[in-house]
C-alpha cells in the first residue's frame, strides 16, 4: 500500500492548491509541506534532482526566477543551480509530488495526474 503522498509547493500558489482539492477529492491521502514556509534540506533537493534533473525542477516562469541577473540564469553548473533552489525554494516548479522518497512528479499536468491516479 503507497503511503500519504507528500505535496511540496506554496500553499498560496493556485496549481498546489488546485492539486490538493484533485487529491482530497480522489481520496488520496496527502498533506502539504509548504517551501516557503518550512523549506527543504540538500538531501532532499539532491534526491529530486538524481530523479528528475534541473530542467524539470527548476521554475523559469517564476518572478524569483525572473528577478535574477542574467548571470545568474545562464550559470548550469550544478552547484550553482543547486545554491539557488535551496536558497529561493520559490524557483522550485509546483508543485512536487513525493511518496516513500521517491519524486511521484512534478507539476499538475495531466500525465502527472494520470500517474498519480493509479495509486489510488
Amino acid at each position: 500500500m503507497m503511503s500519504s503522498i507528500t505535496v511540496y509547493g506554496i500553499k498560496q500558489c493556485d496549481t498546489v492548491r488546485e492539486a490538493l482539492r484533485w487529491l482530497e477529492g480522489k481520496g488520496i491521502a496527502h498533506q502539504l509541506h509548504d517551501l516557503r514556509v518550512d523549506g527543504f534540506d540538500r538531501p532532499t533537493l539532491d534526491g529530486w534532482l538524481q530523479t528528475t534533473g534541473f530542467d524539470s525542477l527548476v521554475n523559469r516562469r517564476s518572478t524569483t526566477w525572473r528577478k535574477l541577473s542574467d548571470s545568474e540564469k545562464k550559470n548550469t553548473d550544478p552547484a550553482h543551480l543547486t545554491a539557488l533552489l535551496l536558497a529561493n525554494p520559490t524557483l522550485v516548479k509546483r508543485p512536487v509530488f513525493v511518496a516513500n522518497d521517491e519524486v511521484l512528479g512534478v507539476g499538475f499536468t495531466a500525465s502527472v495526474q494520470a500517474d498519480l491516479e493509479q495509486l489510488s
